[in-house]
């Protein structure tokens, strides 16, 4: 068998599956419980003229204004658009390891490519599916920006059909430029994890306790979520498409346009400090979430392995 049949088998192998679905399931589980948090998030994010508060304080409002369950709107397509992403990404990701390593140690520069090629796959693929959930999400909420128009969709088919009829098939990978860019956001996230990881485990061939994997997986998420959140806030008011972004000719001109003119205009009304608008509720939702995640993936994985009576591949970590 030649080496292109072993790299096609590494690429297709039974280790990768089990990565992908025990990511996909630990993501979904995770965000299920943190799902309000997230609601808190992307309202900031989102709505220029509501005030930057605690995240309890946004939730309380939100209820207040809105009801009990209006917290977990748009839950179903966020579960939905998370669990492909997810099976995306870690597939991607183990697979270019198993492909590119054959069986050699990792280093934190060869996590980092690895993550981008992955992340990149990743939004190319599911960018429609996160536009369709970003508006379902806030569709019916009391904004208290008044531009902002409310749109009526029927669950996720008819919100792509409608998009598409309404402002073209392109509009379904509205954000698409600033989330290539936030392909660093899980980049650095899984160089950090896999970093840490690696030297827990030095010398040592044992699976790590669930607050160690916890630990270092909240470590992880925080650090790559603030370094990139300007640009996670940009994405989201792309996704949304009420931002009023400058016309161009050339659809990658004007995406980087909309990119620098959101982020300018961000600055010039809140100062440099209006980048991070919503980052508490960011960062106490996306690192719960990544640390339950990456905890619930980790024992998915471990214990499909086992049952299997298949051995986990260990030197590429």
């Amino acid at each position: 068998m030649g080496s292109k049949d072993l790299k096609l088998l590494d690429v297709f192998s039974y280790e990768s599956l089990v990565h992908a679905v025990a990511g996909a399931m630990g993501s979904v589980t995770a965000m299920a419980v943190f799902f309000p948090l997230d609601t808190a998030r992307l309202r900031l994010q989102v709505d220029d003229k509501r005030k930057a508060k605690s995240t309890p304080a946004i939730l309380s409002e939100i209820i207040k204004e809105e009801g009990l369950l209006a917290p977990y709107r748009g839950w179903f397509p966020v579960i939905c658009s998370l669990c492909c992403s997810n099976f995306v990404y870690f597939y991607c990701f183990h697979s270019l390891k198993a492909t590119w390593l054959q069986g050699q140690r990792s280093t934190p520069g060869r996590d980092l490519i690895f993550g981008i090629a992955a992340g990149v796959v990743n939004v190319l693929v599911t960018t429609p599916l996160w536009v369709v959930n970003t508006r379902l999400k806030l569709q019916g909420a009391k904004f208290r920006n008044e531009d902002i128009q409310p749109t009526h969709y029927n669950g996720i088919i008819d919100a792509f059909v409608q998009i598409m009829q309404r402002e073209g098939v392109g509009a379904l990978w509205n954000g698409t430029f600033p989330s290539l860019l936030l392909v660093l956001n899980p980049a650095v996230q899984f160089m950090i994890y896999e970093g840490l990881k690696r030297q827990l485990m030095r010398g040592v061939d044992r699976e790590l306790s669930s607050v160690e994997v916890f630990l270092i997986g909240a470590i992880a998420k925080a650090v790559a979520t603030t370094i990139t959140y300007p640009l996670q806030t940009v994405q989201s008011v792309l996704r949304f498409g009420q931002h009023g972004q400058p016309a161009d000719q050339s659809k990658l001109l004007n995406s980087l346009r909309s990119v620098m003119y959101l982020l300018i205009n961000r600055v010039r009304k809140w100062g440099v400090l209006g980048l991070f608008k919503g980052l508490e509720a960011k960062l106490l939702q996306t690192v719960l979430t990544a640390a339950l995640m990456f905890l619930l993936y980790e024992k998915i994985a471990n214990t499909t392995f086992r049952v299997m009576g298949l051995r986990r591949t260990m030197t590429a970590r």
